[in-house]
């Protein structure tokens, strides 16, 4: 596989320097010279590489590894092939997590689709929009009256940013991106297609049909922030919808008016959170899940794949199913389920679970 292509190697780092900047430490000092230069997994890594074995489950690829380093924990540690450099590390794929980010930084951000710097002639940009120094705006863009764009940051090609958005320092708008009624902090990343600060979904019946409500509220991206393709997030109605600091959300999530995310929290593909919504700090939900509006998820709390969350999740509880309920229950229904379709249970064996976790 060419990942060469999009993703050209590093000039080469000494594993003791870059063990390091890790956190990890070098089991074998002999090795300490040995320079890498990209990423790869167990299966395809080369002497010039560093990879990662999470768990007892990777041995099988680890002990026919060519890698030049990997990540292990200190008790997978003699486990690694001789030639192959052990780098202990408490957990491995955050170790190998801040590797990837030395060795490839381009992968770290979306790429400018055109090696512009400063703002294009091509641009569209309009003479109220205040672009500090060191700022890029690709051709194409669109930047309306009185936006501020900080140093660092660039705007796509494609991208329009609607009129009084603010956007901070090193931020990333990828292409076709649209923000507008928004102020986003520093080092917030909106990857291609996703659309800020469209108008939130209210109505209200009439004598005649239904009638808009003015969505007047706006959104708010706290710093380092990351958000994936297509998603979108709505202004707020009256309030603002707020993204907290640290937050990542995937692709195609659906984020309502005046919905407030808490900070460090993580929101996977095709989730969608109604309106008035709240998420403390922490919360981390899977994929395809439905929430309903005006209830509260509190700190830490996790939410298994396609679940549909009806009403007010405690802090620090797991739960899923449809209604979401505790995990423990929920798995046990689903093993009643199963053994009522596909032979009767035998309850002598069944473990008693509780409710709380």
């Amino acid at each position: 596989m060419d990942i060469n292509r999009f993703f050209p190697p590093h000039e080469g780092i000494s594993l003791s320097d870059l063990s390091g900047l890790c956190g990890a430490e070098l089991a074998d000092a002999q090795y300490s010279g040995r320079i890498v230069k990209a990423i790869a997994p167990l299966s395809r890594a080369s002497i010039s590489d560093i990879t990662f074995a999470g768990s007892r489950k990777a041995l099988p690829k680890l002990k026919n590894s060519g890698a030049g380093a990997v990540f292990v924990t200190a008790k997978l540690a003699s486990e690694v092939p001789p030639g192959v450099a052990a780098l202990i590390a408490d957990a491995p794929p955050t170790a190998f997590a801040l590797a990837g980010a030395v060795l490839v930084p381009s992968a770290m951000r979306p790429l400018q689709l055109t090696s512009a710097t400063g703002v294009s002639e091509a641009a569209i940009v309009h003479p109220t929009a205040i672009i500090e120094d060191g700022a890029v705006v690709e051709a194409g863009a669109v930047v309306g009256a009185r936006v501020e764009i900080g140093a660092g940051s660039v705007i796509a090609s494609g991208a329009a940013i609607g009129e009084g958005t603010l956007i901070g320092r090193n931020c990333n708008i990828g292409h076709s991106v649209t923000v507008q009624h928004a102020l986003i902090g520093n080092h917030v990343i909106i990857h291609p297609s996703a659309s800020i600060g469209q108008d939130g979904f209210g109505y209200v019946p009439g004598p005649a049909g239904l009638i808009k409500i003015p969505q007047i509220g706006r959104v708010i991206i706290q710093d380092h922030v990351e958000i994936g393709a297509s998603t979108t997030i709505d202004r707020g109605a009256l309030d603002d919808t707020v993204i907290g600091e640290g937050t990542k959300i995937d692709n195609l999530v659906q984020i309502a008016h005046n919905v407030r995310i808490g900070r460090h929290c993580v929101i996977v593909a095709q989730t969608g959170i109604a309106g008035s919504t709240t998420l403390g700090d922490g919360v981390m939900i899977a994929g395809a899940c439905a929430i309903n509006g005006h209830i509260t998820i509190g700190d830490g709390a996790q939410i298994g794949a396609m679940s549909g969350v009806a009403g007010n999740v405690p802090a620090g509880v797991r739960w899923a199913g449809i209604p979401a309920r505790p995990m423990n229950g929920f798995l046990r229904d689903v093993a009643e389920a199963n053994a009522r379709a596909f032979g009767k249970p035998d309850r002598t064996k069944m473990k008693k679970r509780g409710e709380g976790q």
